[in-house]
């Protein structure tokens, strides 16, 4: 590697290697990672459903998306529902043909979560009341 080269790399990190990758860093971004259509996101010994907010998802029955931040959302229940009632209802929409690959995929998703919840033993399922402010 020609003198110059390498004293531009020193200038950029002291090892030669580092400098490497922080300049190509810089040049090619990173792709971005693909967000699930479901997903948890655990804090400590707990852990929510963050999902893409989808159409299907919004027109179940006693359920509310809040927003949380980068085209993701949380799944809120009225006191009317139950999470065995959505789980079913998840299964009957997922059943028709209407549905489509978007939601279908993030229904498929939390149906998955909620199911191997259910089943796991070392997991539970857990109703939490949030607060929501809605506006007049």
């Amino acid at each position: 590697m020609p003198e110059d080269v390498i004293a531009r790399l020193a200038g950029v990190d002291g090892d030669l290697g580092h400098a490497i990758v922080a300049l190509a860093e810089r040049a090619t971004p990173r792709p971005a990672r693909a967000t699930p259509a479901a997903e948890v996101a655990s804090y400590g010994r707990h852990g929510v459903i963050v999902v893409s907010p989808v159409a299907a998802l919004k027109r179940l029955t006693g359920v509310q998306l809040v927003p949380i931040g980068s085209g993701r959302a949380l799944i809120a229940l009225e006191r009317t529902q139950s999470i065995p009632q959505l789980e079913l209802e998840i299964g009957d929409v997922l059943e028709r043909a209407d549905v489509s690959a978007a939601d279908r995929r993030t229904l498929k998703a939390i149906a998955d979560i909620l199911r191997r919840t259910r089943r796991s033993r070392k997991l539970s399922l857990a109703e939490r009341m949030i607060i929501v402010l809605e506006s007049a």
